[in-house]
């Protein structure tokens, strides 16, 4: 790509969703803006942008372009603050992407940061895939289970989550506890819709609880804690998040083979800008004060 000027402007455009909007921010006139978009969809072969009475909205071209170019935008910045002598503010935009049952923890977490860095707009996206770290789709992820292997990412551990199992005091005065492994048959589980998840403890349910005793299955954890809670059966819970419900009943304390590490991550390209080392000092010094 030889144009830089056309890319730079389709990111403010995608960014901002509209053309006097990016014509503002890069101070040429609106006409330049709406012929870099057409001159780069031209030279691409392939629609960026979506017009519509409110403004543009990216394609998903124009969001794939729209990542990398947020990537390489925080990239240049961090640059000029290493030529300038100092370090780049802590602001802007910072994406952070965790499971969605960290989110009770994380969320906070973010919450304090953003009040120090009052500068920084965070976005914060949940989920059980993988962000792509390398097309900018986030800054930083937490990311639990094996060490992640992807290329150019750099891996921190963080910490060890510890689960149990548990069931609401309804499910125990309906159903009582398990005498043992060989009564796992007459209770009631709660399991992942996805019979091969890669969960330590999903992987002990299927190894030491009969199918069939697995009576509700959810695809995701806050749906497992929700139907946890409201007494469906048997599941698993972090200890931390299930010290906070005392409806809930340890029916397993916490197994070391049911551990889930944590580990941070980021792109090698991002890495050293100065808000992504902000928040990483900043997630680990809470880390290690509290736990998560």
């Amino acid at each position: 790509m030889d144009n830089w000027d056309e890319i730079r402007t389709a990111f403010q455009v995608a960014r901002l969703g509209t053309v006097s909007g990016a014509a503002e921010v890069l101070g040429v006139h609106h006409a330049t803006v709406i012929r870099h978009i057409d001159a780069l969809e031209g030279r691409l072969g392939v629609k960026l942008f979506q017009r519509h009475a409110r403004g543009y909205t990216a394609t998903e071209a124009g969001a794939d372009l729209l990542r990398v170019a947020q990537a390489t935008d925080d990239q240049f910045n961090q640059l000029v603050g290493r030529i300038r002598g100092q370090g780049a503010e802590v602001s802007g935009d910072l994406v952070v992407t965790s499971l969605a049952s960290l989110s009770s923890s994380v969320a906070p977490m973010l919450v304090a940061f953003q009040r120090q860095y009052p500068q920084v707009k965070v976005r914060y996206l949940t989920g059980d895939r993988l962000f792509r770290l390398e097309y900018g789709e986030a800054h930083v992820a937490i990311r639990a289970g094996t060490v992640p292997d992807q290329p150019d990412n750099v891996v921190q551990p963080l910490i060890s989550s510890a689960i149990g199992a548990y069931a609401s005091r309804a499910y125990v005065e309906a159903f009582g506890l398990p005498e043992g492994p060989q009564d796992y048959g007459n209770h009631r589980f709660i399991g992942p819709e996805n019979k091969d998840s890669r969960a330590p403890f999903y992987i002990w349910l299927r190894e030491n609880v009969p199918p069939d005793a697995v009576r509700f299955r959810c695809t995701d954890s806050h749906a497992a804690d929700a139907a946890l809670l409201a007494g469906a059966g048997i599941g698993f819970m972090d200890a931390s998040e299930a010290a906070r419900h005392p409806d809930l009943v340890e029916v397993h304390a916490p197994q070391p083979e049911w551990a889930s590490p944590l580990w941070l991550v980021t792109h090698v390209g991002l890495h050293r800008t100065t808000k992504v080392q902000a928040l990483l000092s900043f997630i680990k010094k809470r880390v290690s004060e509290g736990g998560l």
